[in-house]
């Protein structure tokens, strides 16, 4: 073929990855909630843990705080923050401490008689009434009550204002200026998200909504606002994560280009070898949209990491040319064992897909179908296209005195199996335990931030993400009935100090029995206006001022019971359906805990109530076994994934010592990574895991190189050079993500740029001698 038709045949194949990527991206739905990369659940517990955890009333609040300003400016400020998130539909509640006597919806407005338990107490005769008017005599005779205003009429007994002072949390701030202030002299407010805590593009949005409400306040001036809670670590892990690995993708991308120059000496290399990268990226997103239906933002970011193996299969092709040969017969005689290679690089991901997590699986669906097409494209694609003109790396004179220092270097045959003692010595002996099962820790997150987000969940009273008091009943009712029943018991552990208080789905919408009672209590038109007329005698009010409020009470005693599904449409109703889950045909009332000081004592008084219909769940610690039952079974799919490579090695060169060549140098590399990690203290996560698998994959295609056969000293300097340029790339690359702040990259980058150095130190000492 001639150069001008290879040029022209490079241009077409790149125009049309071009056009599948523009086809690939307008149907691909990129998802971002972190709960796709948790464990599957098994038990009851495990599930509503996976399927709750974002959703949980700890995870989905955002804690505000307003500072660097006057105090009457920071309460203007957080009512007109405030003002303006209660209208945005990505948040479901506000509160900052002003009391909202709007917050009920006007139709719903006549069942506060339903919902507030002054009834359960109380008749609303002529003495409860005189009392509560006589009440409102001295508070219209202070300053500053014009809320009464509005309310009076329709409500003097303030029903509104007890259900407020009832959904409040029992713990908050200090009042000043009538809103929340901390004793830091902030303004604070707590903001609940309708996002999960999870849904970090969500909660970026809700976040950029809230700050540009801010800016938009005009008294905002100088004023500092303060974004903290578990949405806003998890929208600034998303972004720093993205921004890192970005960073330094592009970094090694550069890198990587410029090694391929200075060992091929030729700049229109780049063209080719990129092709069977971008064809299997391509490749693998189709098949991830076409199964799942949409991609995950890891899936992407950690998917063409993986993928950083097929990069290898080029540099195969370049560096085995030989002078005299044509590109196809070069690519023939090493195509036995990169095909090799490329099977058994599957066969390790598979372990990933082993394990259950919609997000590794996606990863591994990615990266096998990426490979299998990038190592097509190699073999058929590329001998088509690469430069007629090249020059035979056989030549070089550096590259014999290298190898012939390699073939001669000594080789104890003690060294593999001292390497294996000192392994299980550093593993055994390591300072820390040997799993990383909280996925927190490796959030990058700095502790400054975190010591900062306690602080204002302290100030503010929120609810603890960690815990949380799960009620399970056969109805929605049943779990409001139950959660009336340990109320009592609650208040007794409030009282005793072990927790600060638990928001009980009761608090906000009691049982229909319950309502039913109240509405029972409810006096006729004629009972009612006869005790009102006796409570009016020698009052200063106009007659007939009450009547909205008669109304509303005639109404109230033939409405019908509020259920959760009407409830919903009033401002708290969103409070309330989160609390309300349905799983299996059972329901679940999620209880937020504040403040919990004994969480011994407190699991202790749940579990002697009500049996195992009320639980205490440990969110961490649910997570964390969650996590070792996922490690568990990667762990015998990684096994039997061994198993595998062995067998398909040892078919492949009907020569089992020829295989435990490959095999041994691949297993040994892996455990000595294990042990320096563990030596230095680093306690292994899943992410390690990956990273294992990938440079296990990189160091098989050494190993199998170095045991393969050749003819002459020329090809063996080829194979050395092809080996040099994959493992200095990968260190490059590998290298760069090691110096990464972020917790999860380095992981990766030190493991993988670990394996790759033992791998080709191990494959080079354990080859066979051969006569060359």
């Amino acid at each position: 073929m001639s150069p001008l038709r290879r040029y022209a045949l490079i241009a077409l194949c790149w125009t049309a990855l071009g056009a599948a990527a523009l086809s690939v991206r307008d149907g691909l739905v990129i998802r971002s909630d972190l709960r796709s990369f948790m464990p599957p659940a098994r038990a009851a517990d495990q599930r509503l843990v996976t399927e709750e955890i974002g959703n949980g009333p700890g995870a989905q609040l955002l804690l505000l705080a307003i500072g660097n300003a006057a105090p009457p400016q920071l309460a203007r400020l957080s009512a007109g923050l405030a003002a303006a998130l209660r209208t945005d539909p990505r948040f479901t509640r506000v509160l900052n401490g002003a009391e909202d006597v709007t917050s009920l919806d006007p139709a719903l407005l006549p069942y506060r008689y339903l919902l507030s338990p002054t009834l359960d107490t109380a008749r609303f005769d002529a003495a409860f009434l005189a009392a509560e008017l006589e009440q409102r005599e001295e508070d219209l005779a202070t300053p500053g009550i014009g809320v009464l205003d509005d309310l009076l009429a329709r409500d003097p007994t303030l029903e509104v204002l007890k259900l407020g002072q009832r959904w409040r949390p029992a713990h908050v701030p200090q009042v000043r200026e009538g809103v929340w202030f901390s004793p830091q002299g902030e303004a604070l407010l707590l903001a609940q998200t309708r996002a999960p805590g999870f849904d970090p593009a969500a909660q970026a949005g809700a976040i950029e909504a809230l700050r540009r409400d801010f800016d938009g306040l005009p008294d905002a001036g100088a004023a500092q606002l303060t974004v903290s809670g578990p949405g806003y670590f998890a929208a600034a892990a998303a972004k720093t994560t993205r921004d890192e690995a970005e960073r330094l993708s592009a970094i090694g991308v550069l890198g990587f280009a410029l090694l391929l120059v200075l060992a091929y000496r030729s700049a229109g290399i780049l063209a080719v070898v990129a092709l069977p990268l971008a064809a299997g990226a391509l490749g693998g997103l189709a098949a991830i949209g076409l199964t799942f239906g949409g991609v995950h933002g890891i899936t992407l970011a950690f998917g063409f990491t993986l993928l950083g193996v097929a990069q290898e299969y080029p540099i195969r092709l370049f560096s085995h040319r030989r002078a005299g040969a044509t590109v196809a017969a070069s690519t023939a005689d090493v195509w036995p064992l990169l095909r090799l290679a490329i099977v058994s690089a599957c066969i390790a991901y598979l372990a990933l897909a082993a394990s259950g997590v919609p997000g590794l699986q996606q990863l591994a669906l990615f990266t096998i179908t990426g490979l299998l097409i990038a190592g097509a494209v190699t073999r058929w694609l590329l001998p088509e296209v690469v430069p007629l003109t090249f020059d035979d790396v056989a030549a070089s004179p550096w590259l014999e005195r290298l190898r012939a220092r390699l073939a001669h270097m000594p080789r104890p045959r003690p060294l593999p199996w001292l390497v294996l003692a000192g392994a299980l010595t550093a593993v055994s002996f390591a300072p820390t335990p040997a799993w990383q099962n909280d996925l927190a820790a490796l959030a990058p997150i700095p502790q400054a931030q975190l010591q900062r987000e306690g602080e204002l969940r302290a100030a503010l009273g929120a609810p603890d993400v960690r815990y949380l008091l799960v009620l399970e009943a056969a109805s929605a009712d049943g779990v409001l009935r139950l959660s009336e029943a340990i109320a009592p018991l609650t208040g007794q552990w409030m009282s005793r100090g072990i927790v600060d208080d638990i928001e009980l789905p009761s608090r906000y919408l009691p049982s229909l029995a319950t309502q039913r009672a109240r509405q029972e209590r409810l006096p006729d038109r004629a009972t009612l206006t006869t005790a009102l007329d006796a409570a009016l005698a020698d009052r200063d009010f106009q007659p007939g001022l009450f009547a909205p409020f008669v109304d509303d009470v005639e109404t109230a005693r033939s409405l019908p019971l509020l259920t959760p599904d009407a409830f919903m449409h009033s401002p708290f109703g969103a409070r309330l359906q989160a609390m309300l889950v349905q799983r299996d045909g059972r329901w679940f009332g999620l209880a937020a805990v504040h403040g919990v000081r004994d969480a011994q004592e407190l699991e202790r008084g749940v579990r002697a109530a009500h049996g195992g219909d009320v639980r205490l769940l440990d969110l961490k610690t649910s997570s964390e076994a969650l996590v070792a039952d996922c490690r568990e079974r990667i762990l015998v799919a990684l096994g039997a994934a061994l198993a595998l490579l062995a067998a398909a090695v040892a078919v492949a060169f009907r020569d089992a010592r020829r295989a435990w060549h490959v095999i041994a140098p691949m297993s040994l590399a892996t455990l000595a990574v294990v042990a320096v990690l563990r030596a230095c203290g680093v306690s292994l996560s899943l992410f390690h895991l990956v990273a294992l698998t990938l440079a296990a994959g990189l160091g098989l295609h050494y190993a199998l190189f170095f045991e393969r056969p050749v003819s002459d000293a020329a090809e063996a300097r080829r194979t050395l050079h092809a080996t040099l340029v994959c493992v200095i790339s990968a260190v490059l690359v590998f290298g760069l993500l090691a110096t990464s702040a972020l917790p999860v990259l380095r992981a990766i980058g030190v493991t993988v740029a670990l394996g790759v150095a033992f791998h080709f130190c191990l494959s080079t000492q354990m080859a066979q001698r051969r006569d060359r």
